[in-house]
């Protein structure tokens, strides 16, 4: 297929028309779908796999954070979907395919780890307990394939549809709808699975043969229904959407003009748009504050769960309930950023301020570990949900300006990388910091998990300091002359 542009068919004074309020919340189901495959797979799977089939939590943590381990994918998908089209669409068609996949993907995956954890109950760890956790790994890190191969196309289709003084708006309404997910996914857990406690003693479920029948029932019914829905919201959230709204085609036309070429958009290969993304230090300085951030909110994720059930005796029932707190939190954080704070402070202002009252809800968690009192967790982590919510509505701002347009994908690929590992290094590091803890601090829980929490809120005043020195100003200008020189050399 040609995917060159031709200028004369660009009408650089027709602009397609604002995206209207209405179609900012359609355009959020794609993440709202997101949101409740996030809440089935790092969280009930990995309940699952620590308390109910014994598997051994490191392990349990290394395959939750593998989807997020291939993320360097996510460069080479958003880059792609520069250049080439699918369906007649740069990104909806990436959209709907990765949607597909990752929804039967998500199910065979809780085939594998069943038959993982029987492996592990009758013949203890031996060369086929190895090969089902190879496996195991193995489907985690084809549902990340999948989920960069639909959410990084989704990303770049923002910076698309969009204009400037819009795009905070827009983040907010549709990393809203991302909590609103979790939210959702966490009631039905709650509610539609057996609600009791782990097994007492680290027995394994296999051991209790009626209730290993009841939960695989219920758990393979909720990956056959939920990934289905998942999957009609992706098609809901973006059918027609690009075709409409995309500015993406006359940016690149006028950009050509601009630079005096008539370059074809898929001139620039992955080793060219790897020049453009070294071209200026400040991106190395984002990416690296985009790591802090994400580490910094992320750390607790692995063991809020055990933290409750630890500290405070909570059912899996009542741990499940955590994520809509911390889900609610977010919500509330990321609609009156996009609104209010953003608008009013500035996005490099804002993510600062969400930074802090991340650092400051850490210490409040570790004051609700001491005095024990569930409410107290719960506001904590509700206050926890809103800073992060301050925090990545501007950071995500802040992202989408440090984009340059013609190279859209490329650029969110990068940015997206970033997140992914540092989700990634977050879900291990809270298991090893909680270990190292449990050492140091051997007769005390409460003491072991407030360790994390004074490591999670340091990494956040870090990140604060990367910040500092991030100017979006100097990263346009480098980047603007890395792609004029880029396309120049192509031309030559």
């Amino acid at each position: 297929m040609n995917n060159q542009v031709d200028i004369a068919d660009v009408d650089l004074e027709v602009r397609p028309p604002k995206l209207p309020l209405l179609q900012m919340f359609r355009i959020g189901l794609f993440q709202m779908g997101l949101g409740i495959m996030s809440l089935l797979i790092a969280g009930l799977l990995n309940r699952l796999m620590i308390n109910e089939l014994t598997i051994p939590a490191t392990l349990a943590a290394a395959f939750i954070a593998m989807p997020l381990f291939v993320s360097p994918a996510r460069v080479w998908f958003g880059q792609t979907s520069d250049a080439k089209t699918i369906f007649g669409t740069h990104r909806s068609g990436y959209v709907w395919i990765g949607a597909v996949v990752f929804a039967i993907i998500a199910f065979w995956t809780t085939q594998v780890m069943w038959q993982l954890g029987r492996s592990v109950h009758e013949i203890g760890w031996n060369g086929m307990t190895y090969g089902w956790a190879i496996a195991l790994g193995a489907m985690f890190a084809i549902y990340g394939m999948a989920i960069s191969f639909s959410s990084t196309p989704f990303a770049a289709l923002l910076v698309d549809i969009s204009d400037e003084e819009e795009r905070s708006k827009l983040v907010g309404i549709v990393w809203s709808m991302l909590m609103v997910g979790i939210v959702i996914g966490a009631i039905a857990v709650s509610k539609l699975l057996p609600c009791t406690g782990a097994p007492p003693n680290e027995i394994s479920i296999y051991a209790n043969g009626d209730r290993l029948a009841q939960l695989q029932k219920a758990i393979n019914t909720v990956f056959v229904i939920i990934p289905t829905a998942v999957v009609a919201l992706s098609f809901a959230a973006t059918y027609g959407i690009e075709q409409k709204y995309s500015r993406y085609k006359l940016r690149v036309a006028q950009n050509h003009i601009l630079n005096g070429t008539t370059a074809t958009e898929d001139k620039l290969s992955l080793g060219k748009a790897l020049q453009v993304l070294t071209a200026s230090k400040q991106t190395g300085l984002f990416f690296s504050f985009l790591l802090m951030m994400t580490i910094g909110i992320f750390m607790q994720d692995a063991i809020m769960e055990p933290f409750g059930g630890a500290v405070f005796g909570m059912s899996i029932c009542a741990t499940t309930q955590l994520n809509a707190a911390f889900g609610t939190g977010t919500l509330i954080g990321l609609s009156s950023s996009g609104f209010l704070i953003v608008p009013k402070l500035g996005k490099e202002k804002s993510t600062r301020l969400g930074c802090y009252l991340v650092a400051a809800s850490c210490a409040l968690l570790l004051v609700s570990g001491f005095i024990q009192k569930t409410w107290a967790l719960q506001a904590s982590l509700t206050l926890f949900g809103f800073a992060s919510g301050i925090t990545t509505s501007g950071a995500l701002s802040l992202m989408l300006d440090l984009t340059a347009a013609e190279t859209a994908g490329t650029f969110v690929g990068a940015w997206g990388l970033s997140q992914a590992i540092a989700r990634g290094l977050a879900t291990v590091t809270g298991g090893v910091v909680l270990d190292i803890g449990k050492k140091i601090f051997s007769d005390s829980s409460t003491l072991a998990y407030s360790f994390v929490f004074v490591c999670e809120a340091s990494v956040m005043i870090l990140a604060v300091w990367f910040l500092s020195r991030v100017n979006v100003q100097e990263f346009r200008t480098d980047a603007k002359q890395a792609i004029a020189t880029v396309f120049a050399n192509e031309i030559d």
